[in-house]
This record gives structure tokens, C-alpha cells and sequence, in this order.
């Protein structure tokens, strides 16, 4: 069976592990998840649209990593049967270029919700963007309280929020913002590799503790 761009990016040795084998990875109904643990953090939550688009979900996407990739979409569409373009309709981007455009997006989101009534949100590169050394740092910290702000007011939503970040690959002061964001989050998951077998596994964290691994066996 021909692997699916992503695959083929993930099968790269050592920087871009396999995909997982077995049970779709499943984003939380309500609440904030953090995702983090590997450089390709950011594009791994292609692979958690399609459980939620066969269930009829919709999902909006706050692209700041510039990782959303719509011919994916559609092979993942054919592979079950299901018109792309039913795929697209359940599905909406918006992409972030700068700290302050991510901020804006989120601030926003109740207004998009009124739009499209999202069951999902997926950010990408949150606090990634807000490391960009042509920022001061007053601004990027400033901006980034916004962007918690933001992700709080929307906690009494029936709507699950899944943060994906590289944010740990990155040094410098700046890298205290994940610590805050993940102190906000209801669920904090690591992407590792498998020692034994290589496979990507996905493994849930709380204060340093492990609850739960699923992907690789």
C-alpha cells in the first residue's frame, strides 16, 4: 500500500519516526490538551482528523507551523471511501505567520465558532511562534498572556482544544511560556519513540507521571 505524504516524511531515519500501528489517536471532547515531545509535533495532528471527520466532527484549524497539508487530507478521504470535498467541508484553516496573528486568531475564535460550529480546535506552534528572536521580549510575553487569556474564555465551551508544539526542541528563556501553557492544560501528552521497536508512541503525562500509552506495538 503507497504510504501517504506524511508517511513518507515520518520515514526518515531518526528525526522523522514511523507513524503509529493501530487504534486512531483520539483528541479529548472538551478541555485543553497539549501535545509536545518530537520536532514534527506540529504536523502529527493530521493524524488525529480522520476519527474525528468520520464521526461527523468539525474542526478548525489555527495553522501557526504552516503544517496543514490538503492533498493529505484527501488521500486520507479516498482511503475511506469518502468524497474529499465532504472532508474540506468539515474543516476550516487559518494560517498564523507572526506571534501576534496567532494571538489575534485565538482572541477570535468564539466569532468563528458562530460561524462554523467547530467540535475541534487544533493550534499549531503554540509558543513556537512567540520565539521569534525579531520580537522583544516584553512584546512576545505580552502577546502570549493574550493568547492564554484567549484559550481560557473559551474552557466553558462544548469544544475540545489540542495545542501541538515543538516548543521543547528550543532553548532560551522564552521556553518558560510551554511551562505556563501546560499548567493551563487539562491533559499533557508526549510524543516518544518506542526503544525497542522504533515506533512513535504517545504517552500521557501529569506532574512528571505517566498515564496512559497508546500507537506502536
Amino acid at each position: 500500500m503507497a504510504s501517504d505524504p506524511i508517511s513518507v516524511v515520518l520515514a526518515a531515519p531518526v528525526a522523522s519516526p514511523p507513524p503509529p500501528i493501530g487504534k486512531p489517536w483520539a483528541l479529548p471532547p472538551t478541555g485543553l490538551a497539549v501535545f509536545y515531545g518530537r520536532p514534527e509535533t506540529p504536523r502529527l495532528f493530521h493524524y488525529f482528523l480522520p476519527r474525528l471527520l468520520a464521526e461527523g466532527k468539525q474542526v478548525l484549524c489555527l495553522d501557526g507551523a504552516n503544517r496543514f497539508d490538503p492533498l493529505l487530507i484527501a488521500r486520507l478521504a479516498r482511503q475511506r471511501g469518502i468524497a474529499a470535498a465532504e472532508f474540506n467541508r468539515r474543516i476550516r484553516v487559518a494560517r498564523a505567520f507572526t506571534c501576534f496573528q496567532l494571538t489575534e486568531l485565538l482572541v477570535r475564535v468564539p466569532r468563528f465558532l458562530e460561524k462554523f460550529a467547530a467540535d475541534a480546535l487544533i493550534v499549531t506552534a503554540l509558543p513556537d511562534l512567540y520565539f521569534d528572536e525579531d520580537v522583544r521580549d516584553r512584546d512576545a510575553a505580552v502577546s502570549f498572556r493574550h493568547a492564554l487569556d484567549a484559550l481560557r474564555a473559551l474552557a466553558p465551551l462544548p469544544l475540545g482544544v489540542a495545542v501541538f508544539s515543538d516548543a521543547t526542541s528550543h532553548g532560551g528563556p522564552r521556553r518558560a511560556m510551554f511551562t505556563q501553557l501546560t499548567a493551563q492544560a487539562t491533559e499533557l501528552w508526549r510524543f516518544a519513540l518506542d526503544a525497542e521497536n522504533g515506533k512513535l508512541r504517545l504517552i500521557g503525562e501529569e506532574g512528571g507521571g505517566r498515564l496512559q500509552v497508546t500507537g506502536g506495538r
